[in-house]
C-alpha cells in the first residue's frame, strides 16, 4: 500500500518465494546458532554455567480477568508474529466462509437492509443523506489510515474536500453533490491503490449504475486495499521481526508464564516422556563401593528425543505450549511423515518379492511411488479405510508390474505371486510388522542425525538404507522440521532446561519471572549427547 503517492507494487507471491519458504527458517537458524553451538554441548545439569539460562520461578498467585485477557492478547500477538517471522509466504486473505453459512446468510442479511435503508434514504424528496454522510465519513476514515504520518499534502487535501461539518451544511440545504463526493474518493482511491487493483478502481469509474450500487462496489475494492495494505506492512516488518525473533518471542511468551498458571503442564509432560525413554536406554550404573555411579543424559539426547517422538506421532497428551503456534504447521509435517512410511513400507514389500526383474528402473519407482501416495493420501483421517485404500494401492501396482514385466519381456506376475504381494502389503498396518518396524526405526534414525548435525540444509546426512526411494521427500521434510525445531530451541531452551533439571534434581521448575540469556544455544555434531557421570542412589 502507499505511504504517500507512491504506487506500492503487488503483495503477490512469486514462485520463487513458495520453493525457498521451507529452508530460509532453517538456514536463518544455522547461522544464528554455530556461535553458541559448543558453548551449550558443555553444559551439564549440575553444571553452575546453565544456572542462568534457566527464567526464574515464581510462586502461583490469583489472576484477575483483566490478566487473563491481557495473557490472551499476548498469545494473539505471539502467533500473529511468529507466523510473520518463519512463513515468509504468510499474508492476509479475504476471510470468506461456506456459501450458506449462518454467518454469511446474517451478513448478508444486515448489508441489504442497509443498502436498502439508503436507497430508500435517497429516494425521498428532498433525499434524506444522514446514512450517506455516515458512509463518506467512514470513507474518509479508512483513506486517511493509508497514508503515513508525512503524507500531509494528500492528508489535508482529503479533509478539505471530505469536510464533513461542510457535507452536514449542504444536507441541510440539499446541495450534496453525491455523484461528485465519490468521482473524488475513486480519483483518490485510483492514486493508493496497489497496481494490481487498478482494473477494480478502473470499473469504479466506468460504473453506470445507481449511487447505491456504486457505493456498494467502493466498500468492496477499499476492503481489497485494506488487505494489501496490511500484507504490505507484514513485508516491510519482517525483516525487523526476523532480527529480535527470539528475545521478542521468549518475552512474550514470559508474559504469559508470569499471568497464567500451569503454563508449561503439557510441556513437563512431554519432555518428562522423553527423558524415561532416554534413561531407560542409558547402560546400567556401575557401582563403586556403596554407590552406584551412572551418566545422565545430555541435554541435546533428551530434547532430540522429544523432538523424534513429536514427529513420529508418538506422543500422547495434548501438545506442547511451546509448540502451539507450531500446531498446524506440525500436523502437516506429522501427515507427511505417516504417508511416506507407510509408502515405503509398500515399496519395499514390492523390491523385495519381484526383485532383480524391476530393479534399476528409476521411472518405474517414480511412478509406483506416486501411485501409492495418491491412493493413500489422507490416511490420516480417522474415516480413512487403510486397508481398503492397501488393497487398491496392491492391484494397481500389480498392473502397472505387469505392464512393465510384459513391455521387457518378461513374464507376467503369476496370481499366486499377486495374492502373496496383496497380502503383505496390507499385513503393514499390524503394530509388529517386522518391514513397518525397520522403516520406522530408520526413519527415527535419520530424523535424530539431522536434529543433531548443524547446516542440514547444505549438507544433510546419507540416506539410510532402505529409504532411498523417498531420498527427497525425505529430505525436504527433514530440513522444514529441524528449521523448525531450530527456531523452538532458540527461544524455549532456557524453559527446557530447567524441565529437565527439575525432573532430574528436583530443582524448582521455570514458571516466571525474567528469561535467562538473550540467545538461546544449540547443540552442535559434537555435543555432548550424556551429562558428566554423577553419583546415583540406587536402591
Amino acid at each position: 500500500m502507499p505511504l504517500n503517492d507512491e504506487r506500492p507494487t503487488s503483495t503477490s507471491t512469486t514462485a520463487s518465494e513458495d520453493h525457498h519458504s521451507d529452508t530460509e527458517l532453517s538456514d536463518r537458524c544455522d547461522s544464528v546458532t554455530s556461535a553458541s553451538d559448543f558453548e551449550f554441548s558443555r553444559q551439564s545439569f549440575t553444571s553452575d554455567s546453565s544456572k542462568h539460562s534457566s527464567p526464574s520461578s515464581s510462586p502461583p498467585k490469583t489472576i484477575t480477568l483483566d490478566e487473563v485477557m491481557t495473557s490472551a492478547r499476548d498469545l494473539s500477538n505471539l502467533k500473529l508474529a511468529h507466523e510473520i517471522i518463519v512463513d515468509r509466504n504468510f499474508r492476509v486473505e479475504p476471510s470468506e466462509g461456506p456459501e450458506n453459512s449462518l454467518r454469511n446468510r446474517v451478513k448478508e442479511i444486515v448489508h441489504k437492509a442497509f443498502w436498502d435503508c439508503l436507497e430508500s434514504d435517497l429516494n425521498e424528496d428532498p433525499p434524506e443523506y444522514k446514512h450517506a454522510i455516515k458512509l463518506v465519513e467512514e470513507i474518509r476514515g479508512i483513506l486517511l489510515s493509508f497514508l503515513n504520518p508525512g503524507a500531509n499534502r494528500m492528508r489535508t487535501q482529503i479533509m478539505e474536500v471530505l469536510d464533513m461539518d461542510l457535507i452536514r451544511q449542504q444536507a441541510d440545504n440539499n446541495a450534496v453533490d453525491i455523484q461528485g463526493l465519490a468521482a473524488y474518493i475513486i480519483n483518490t482511491m485510483g492514486k493508493m491503490c496497489a497496481p494490481v487493483r487498478d482494473e477494480e478502481v478502473k470499473k469504479l469509474r466506468e460504473n453506470p449504475g445507481d449511487i447505491v450500487s456504486l457505493f456498494k462496489e467502493i466498500f468492496r475494492v477499499l476492503d481489497l486495499m485494506m488487505m494489501d495494505f496490511v500484507n504490505t506492512t507484514i513485508k516491510i516488518i519482517r525483516p525487523e521481526l526476523q532480527k529480535h525473533s527470539v528475545e521478542y518471542e521468549r518475552e512474550k511468551f514470559q508474559n504469559i508464564l508470569q499471568t497464567t498458571p500451569n503454563a508449561l503442564d503439557h510441556t513437563t509432560d512431554w519432555i518428562k516422556a522423553s527423558l524415561e525413554e532416554v534413561l531407560l536406554a542409558m547402560p546400567q550404573a556401575k557401582k563403586t563401593g556403596d554407590q552406584a555411579v551412572k551418566a545422565l543424559p545430555g541435554p541435546a539426547l533428551v530434547m532430540n528425543t522429544a523432538f523424534v517422538r513429536l514427529l513420529m506421532g508418538n506422543h500422547e497428551g495434548p501438545l506442547p505450549e511451546t509448540l502451539m503456534m507450531d500446531e498446524a504447521r506440525l500436523v502437516e509435517m506429522q501427515r507427511r511423515a505417516q504417508l511416506l512410511q507407510t509408502v515405503t513400507e509398500v515399496l519395499l514389500i514390492v523390491y523385495s518379492a519381484i526383485g532383480e526383474a524391476i530393479s534399476g528402473l528409476p521411472a518405474l519407482a517414480e511412478r509406483l511411488k506416486r501411485m501409492t501416495s495418491v491412493l493413500l493420501e489422507g490416511m490420516h483421517s480417522p474415516s480413512f479405510n487403510l486397508i481398503e485404500a492397501l488393497e487398491n494401492a496392491s492391484v494397481q501396482i500389480c498392473c502397472e508390474l505387469n505392464k512393465s514385466l510384459t513391455e521387457r519381456n518378461y513374464p507376467a506376475l503369476p496370481p499366486p505371486l499377486q495374492h502373496t504381494l496383496k497380502g503383505q502389503i496390507c499385513s503393514i498396518t499390524q503394530e509388529n510388522n517386522p518391514i513397518r518396524a525397520l522403516v520406522e526405526g530408520r526413519f527415527q534414525q535419520y530424523v535424530r542425525v539431522m536434529l543433531s548435525i548443524p547446516n542440514t540444509q547444505t549438507h544433510p546426512p546419507p540416506t539410510p538404507n532402505g529409504l532411498g526411494l523417498i531420498q527427497p521427500e525425505l529430505a525436504a521434510l527433514g530440513v522444514s522440521y529441524v528449521g523448525m525445531v531450530n527456531f523452538n530451541k532458540q527461544v524455549f531452551i532456557p524453559y527446557y532446561m530447567g524441565i529437565i533439571k527439575s525432573l532430574l534434581f528436583g530443582m524448582p521448575a521455570p514458571g516466571g519471572g525474567t528469561g535467562g540469556n538473550s540467545t538461546a544455544p544449540q547443540e552442535s555434531p559434537a555435543s555432548q549427547e550424556h551429562a558428566p557421570t554423577n553419583p546415583v542412589a540406587s536402591k
